[in-house]
């Protein structure tokens, strides 16, 4: 790379920076989104990421429907969530600019494709003037960038067609960002490489315009500060930067390899929990099988079918999947087979918003099957805690022999933050009741620990015994009719949950174990309110969290723990469905936080709620 002599850089140094990129669907933002994201996880520095994307499939070009945005926070260990609002904000035509502007700070910076910015491209975005030039953006720092014609310029020689040349332009700019953050471009010029390799041109195309966006970064004045983070200390070990789907996919690939058994995943593709089949599918081999079903009840079905085969057996779906599942998610509750289902949560209702966050299945999760069949719901905190949630959740399942719902979501699933890669040596080995022997077999005798009944598959003499959803007989498991028997083991089933809720380990309180203000939450909102609390807690406030991975059965100490503060807040991005159940539970009202938009909520929001609850003191 060539270096540019005799200029004057500022280098701002900070200990993170929020960028967002926008541009049509077709300008490739996810991609250089999270080529981005990878430089800046080698560079060394944590980092939260949030695709955004339409859910048509290709909205017109130019249009505000057709916007997609990809948003990254990256830098030390404060680094929890894509941060609120981005101090860069890269455009790629009028569009992306009048979608994103209303979230940008002014003083921020406004890197745009000036040549985009034609009187076609302004009426299809709404603007009747050119803001890049009628004084509109005067309190941002706006940096337009012919990036259009100069990657066209670059590639004059390629021989490739001008549709083709236009699809580099946005290496183009990723180049540009690669400059200001100081970033190495080799791992993105492997990726090329590899993902081109078939195509010589374009690959030859897109590394040249990486490196003209980065020179013409480096050389023009326009470009007169760098920026730098502050890194903090990180545990040594193999990193990798992992969405929350992939990190769920892996998750049940080393449950399945510590159990020594073979992994079955049946699924029916749909956004935004189709990855995890996709990353399987790429793991087929003789101890890994993955099914892609014909529907989300056929899905279901042979999931329950490869568990009663003795396979450590998985699904995944998003909410209107779990829906359709549910009835024989009743049978694995009635046949005590462990499985994991994963619920990708989306917005709803129906088809709602496909490509969009929502936390809105928890009660579905919960109580949405008919009869009394109660299972193990637990919430994923962070794209990387997908997989420990995950693994703890198959841990749950083959210890108890229930199903076990993970709770996610598509902010979580798409977003990205590096993973520490841990040995098989480090994590605990499962928990599972020893078959007894032949002649004192019963399929349906239960482990008074933990109400687990054997786990007996076909083809083990001595072990054969009926399946199905009619009521079992206590321990024989024969057909059974009798209402008492009934009785029984409905009970049998409840008590199942309530030893699972005596093994959840004690509250982790963050800040005080008692005062004025504790701000419970589950999933995604973790990051935001780990956030606001770190803000709250150096502005003096009398504030405490607690985060629930066990969303159902609570943990037995809860109520304790909230009856020490004086008011409790829940942020959710529902309507309160946390709430309700709190309030059902324990018999008191808490506060709600609830967003309902599309979007995570974000640090912010939180920080002001907690401000207006404790009053200003």
């Amino acid at each position: 790379m060539t270096k540019a002599k005799n200029k004057s850089v500022n280098i701002n140094k900070n200990k993170s920076f929020t960028v967002r990129f926008a541009g049509d669907s077709g300008d490739g933002i996810q991609l250089v989104g999270t080529r981005f994201a990878n430089a800046t996880a080698v560079a060394g520095n944590e980092l939260s990421t949030l695709p955004d994307y339409p859910a048509e499939i290709r909205a017109p070009a130019g249009t505000l429907a057709g916007v997609s945005g990809f948003q990254i926070s990256f830098g030390d260990e404060t680094v929890k969530t894509p941060g609120n609002k981005p101090g860069v904000l890269v455009v790629m035509n009028p569009a992306a600019l009048a979608v994103n502007l209303k979230n940008v700070d002014k003083g921020s910076i406004i890197i745009a494709n000036s040549d985009a910015f034609s009187q076609a491209g302004l009426e299809k975005a709404g603007y009747k003037t050119n803001p890049l030039e009628d004084g509109s953006l005067s309190n941002y720092r706006v940096i337009a960038v012919p990036a259009s014609e100069m990657t066209e310029a670059a590639l004059a020689d390629s021989g490739l067609a001008k549709p083709q040349v236009m699809k580099c332009k946005n290496f183009y700019m990723l180049g540009i960002l690669f400059w200001m953050y100081g970033l190495e471009t080799e791992d993105t010029k492997g990726w090329i490489k590899n993902k081109f390799k078939k195509v010589p041109a374009v690959a030859e195309a897109n590394l040249k315009a990486l490196d003209s966006g980065y020179a013409y970064a480096e050389a023009t004045e326009i470009f007169d500060a760098r920026f730098e983070t502050i890194k903090s200390a990180v545990t040594p070990g193999k990193y990798r930067n992992l969405t929350g789907n992939e990190a769920a996919a892996y998750a049940l690939l080393t449950a399945a390899k510590l159990l020594k058994k073979k992994l079955f995943y049946g699924s029916y593709p749909i956004t935004p929990a189709s990855e995890i089949l996709q990353t399987l599918a790429k793991h087929r081999a003789t101890d890994v099988v993955v099914f892609q079903a014909e529907d989300e009840i056929a899905a279901m079905a042979a999931t329950v079918g490869a568990a009663f085969g003795g396979n450590f057996s998985a699904t995944g779906t998003s909410g209107p999947g779990l829906s359709l599942k549910l009835e024989s998610m009743g049978l694995g509750v009635i046949a005590e087979l462990p499985m994991v289902i994963v619920n990708v949560q989306r917005g709803g209702p129906s088809t709602g918003l496909p490509t969009k966050t929502e936390q809105s299945d928890l009660l579905q999760a919960i109580y949405g099957r008919h009869g009394e069949s109660p299972l193990v719901v637990m919430a994923a905190a962070s794209p990387a805690d997908c997989f420990y949630t995950t693994l703890a959740a198959a841990r749950i399942a083959v210890k108890h022999m229930t199903p076990v719902i993970v709770l996610t979501n598509s902010y979580l699933a798409n977003g990205s933050e590096p993973f520490r890669i841990p040995k098989l040596s480090e994590l605990h080995k499962f928990e599972m009741a020893k078959l007894p022997p032949p002649d004192q077999f019963k399929p349906y005798s239960r482990d008074p620990k933990t109400m687990a009944r054997p786990w007996a598959w076909p083809g083990l003499k001595g072990y054969e015994h009926r399946i199905g959803g009619l009521e079992k007989a206590e321990e024989t498991g024969a057909i059974s009719y009798d209402p008492v028997n009934h009785e029984k083991l409905t009970a049998a089933r409840s008590e199942k949950m309530r030893l699972v809720a005596e093994s959840i380990a004690p509250t982790k309180i963050c800040g005080k174990d008692q005062g004025e203000l504790l701000v419970l939450g589950w999933g995604s909102t973790y990051g935001a309110i780990s956030t606001a609390m770190t803000e709250a807690e150096a502005e003096g406030l009398d504030v405490s969290s607690v985060h629930l991975r066990h969303v159902w059965p609570l943990p037995p100490d809860l109520g304790k723990v909230m009856k020490r503060f004086r008011k409790v807040l829940i942020p959710e991005e529902n309507l309160g469905q946390l709430r309700m159940l709190i309030r059902s539970e324990y018999l008191f009202e808490p506060i709600g936080l609830n967003k309902v938009q599309g979007q995570p909520l974000n640090s912010d929001e939180v920080l002001a709620k907690i401000k207006e609850v404790l009053g200003g003191k």
